[in-house]
């Protein structure tokens, strides 16, 4: 679990806080408001250098009487910066500030292991189609070779010309021939 900021609040005297100095981190972070005494508000503000890297999920926290609420501040990007995190209660009347050193994270910790199966070729699936002609990705092509073909023989059958029979016979030669082509890779 990432570190947590600790705000002590009325510990000492009614609003108010008690906060460190510095606070480092590589990483999201709570912000652990700790209620010694009655009720009350928090507000928490990220300046512009903290806030270029970080986000709060609301800057204003009630804190019930004697207990302990946490508020999330999240890293949005990795990078380093050094910011100040205003702690304020009383609407103002007691304010504290906190340098926040945010670090780039160490990635040694975290090494990536890479198995040797992945440098393998995969082999591909069977396909589960009961036609041969339904995973051809020619099969548009095919198909307006067959009505080609239909036309071919039609046109022969009706005008009962030699030049006609020949053209069809061409085209029944060229569709057998792609498909052979196509059935063959």
């Amino acid at each position: 679990m990432p570190d947590s900021l600790l705000v002590h609040v009325n510990r000492d005297e009614l609003h108010g806080l008690a906060v460190p100095t510095t606070f480092e981190t590589s990483e999201s972070f709570d912000v652990r408001l700790v209620n010694h005494g009655e009720a009350t508000h928090v507000h928490l503000h990220l300046d512009d250098a903290l806030s270029s890297l970080a986000s709060i999920e609301a800057p204003n926290h009630h804190v019930e009487r004697d207990s302990e609420r946490r508020v999330r501040v999240t890293l949005t990007r990795d990078g380093a910066v050094r910011g100040k995190l205003k702690v304020v209660t009383a609407y103002g009347a007691t304010t504290r500030y906190v340098d926040v050193v945010v670090t780039e994270p160490d990635r040694s910790d975290d090494p990536v292991e890479v198995d040797e199966d992945l440098a393998k070729p995969q082999p591909k699936p069977e396909s589960e189609s009961a036609s041969a002609l339904a995973d051809v990705p020619d099969l548009p092509v095919l198909a307006v070779g067959g009505v080609a073909l239909l036309a071919a023989v039609t046109a022969a059958f009706f005008v009962q010309n030699v030049v006609v029979l020949l053209a069809a016979l061409a085209v029944v030669v060229g569709v057998l021939a792609t498909v052979y082509a196509v059935l063959a890779t």
